[in-house]
């Protein structure tokens, strides 16, 4: 695990502080999304702490990243204090349930990526209508999102972080603006996939917003 202080601002905003844990597999653009995010915060005046977490990345194992925005000394989210769980993943939206209140956000792409450890076990994969009803048991703000088909609409499912990201920005609890995560993205990712990227991030937006 390594971690990285984002803050370059020593007249930081100290108005918000907001947890951030995001998981998915390997390849999917988590630790791009909380670079998009740390910036789009100091962008906004906000101290920035994060962390990376790199499972078997390469075979399509777990990542994760854990993001705080605000005054925190360490970048680890403690257990039930995330605001917001965002998955990549059915199952890495379970993964990490032990940092999740009844107040958490919790976001995740229904498009399951089965382990080869479930496949070689003849374990089965868990129905995720089934994953979605016990989180919204629980949990008072879930959304499953096809966000497979939002990245496909947007131009390639290469695009899916940005599908997730939009729909983060969605969420009325989440403390930076649009328009700043756009400039952040636009600083991070190659001119030739703006458009791309930025229509990806507005069709997760909007999902959202339909769906409140």
């Amino acid at each position: 695990m390594s971690e990285l202080n984002l803050n370059t601002n020593n007249d930081s905003k100290e108005d918000v502080n907001y947890s951030i844990y995001i998981s998915g597999v390997g390849g999917q653009g988590i630790i791009k999304t909380s670079v998009i995010i740390g910036e789009a915060a100091m962008l906004e005046g906000y101290d920035v702490v994060m962390s990376e977490i790199h499972g078997m990345s390469q075979r399509g194992g777990s990542v994760s990243t854990e993001l705080k925005i605000g005054n925190f000394k360490s970048s680890i989210v403690e257990e039930s204090k995330a605001d917001l769980i965002l998955a990549f993943e059915p199952i890495e939206v379970l993964r990490g349930l032990n940092k999740a209140n009844k107040d958490t956000t919790l976001i995740f792409n229904t498009f399951p990526i089965v382990p080869s450890t479930i496949t070689q076990t003849g374990e089965t994969y868990p129905e995720i209508e089934d994953i979605a009803i016990n989180l919204k048991d629980n949990f008072d703000s879930v959304y499953p999102l096809e966000a497979n088909g939002l990245a496909k609409d947007a131009g390639s499912v290469l695009s899916l972080n940005m599908v997730l990201l939009g729909a983060s920005i969605a969420n009325d609890s989440f403390p930076l603006s649009k328009e700043t995560v756009i400039t952040a993205m636009k600083h991070n990712l190659a001119p030739k996939f703006h458009e791309m990227n930025l229509k990806a991030i507005e069709n997760g937006y909007n999902a959202i917003k339909d769906s409140l």
